[in-house]
């Protein structure tokens, strides 16, 4: 299997060149990791429909929401159904018109079961998030599912699908391992130290960079290289809840 790491962007710009992509091939863990290069969302979403005539196994972790907490659903009355909630979302145009007419209805900022469970920093419809969620909902996630691509836990009709799209979160990941979750973004010398620390750990669990491009994340500020770095290491398996069916 490839393993894509997508640290994911929902600027107005469509992401520009913020969003970066990393893969890994887990049959050979003695590969390096191959750095995809920038793309706005379009470029994403391009490569992600590529992967799916190749022929061969791939998982696409992006670090952003897939879907909404079952509070926020209820209290606009939508069915709990992944794709109507989703093109729900896209009804609206632009994600401060979603989140302006969500905050009209509750000012509160739920967080889903799997943020609960897995310590994910923000909840999807914080100021600093629901941006990230409407544009891959709407602009990436939706596109894929009509194209038929297999997006977990919501869209698994086809078991046999090769090409799986999943959420990510890399400070749930750091969590997961013990290793530092905070204080490897910024400037100077502590957050570089940091980010040079998780960047060689990482090694322990098989996601191995060649010294350009371990260096390469080590000196991105902003630590955006490094998170799709960390998508890349081995996915966890469990039996969702059956929240999780419609919030992801």
């Amino acid at each position: 299997m490839i393993i894509h790491g997508v640290d994911f962007s929902g600027a107005e710009s469509g992401g520009a060149t913020k969003i970066r992509v990393v893969e890994r091939n887990t049959r050979d863990r003695s590969a390096p990791l191959v750095f995809r290069g920038r793309c706005d969302r379009n470029g994403l979403l391009r490569m992600i429909r590529e992967s799916v005539s190749d022929n061969r196994e791939h998982t696409w972790r992006i670090d952003a929401p897939f879907g909404l907490p079952i509070e926020i659903i209820d209290a606009f009355s939508l069915p709990h159904d992944w794709t109507k909630v989703a093109t729900w979302m896209r009804d609206f145009g632009s994600p401060r018109g979603w989140r302006h007419e969500v905050r009209n209805v509750s000012r509160k900022e739920p967080k889903r079961v799997c943020d609960r469970e897995d310590r994910t920093p923000m909840a999807p419809i914080n100021l600093r998030v629901f941006k990230q969620t409407w544009t891959l909902i709407s602009e990436v996630l939706l596109p894929l599912a009509e194209d038929g691509v297999r997006i977990e836990p919501m869209l698994h009709r086809n078991p046999d699908a090769k090409v799986v799209v999943c959420e990510g979160c890399p400070a749930s990941i750091l969590l997961r391992y013990g290793w530092p979750s905070k204080g490897y973004k910024g400037d100077g010398d502590p957050p570089k130290e940091v980010r040079a620390m998780i960047a060689s750990r990482l090694r322990s669990v098989g996601v191995f960079a060649l010294e350009a491009l371990a260096g390469e994340a080590i000196e991105d500020t902003e630590g955006d290289l490094l998170d799709a770095m960390i998508l890349t290491s081995p996915p966890v398996h469990t039996v969702p809840p059956k929240e999780a069916m419609v919030e992801g």
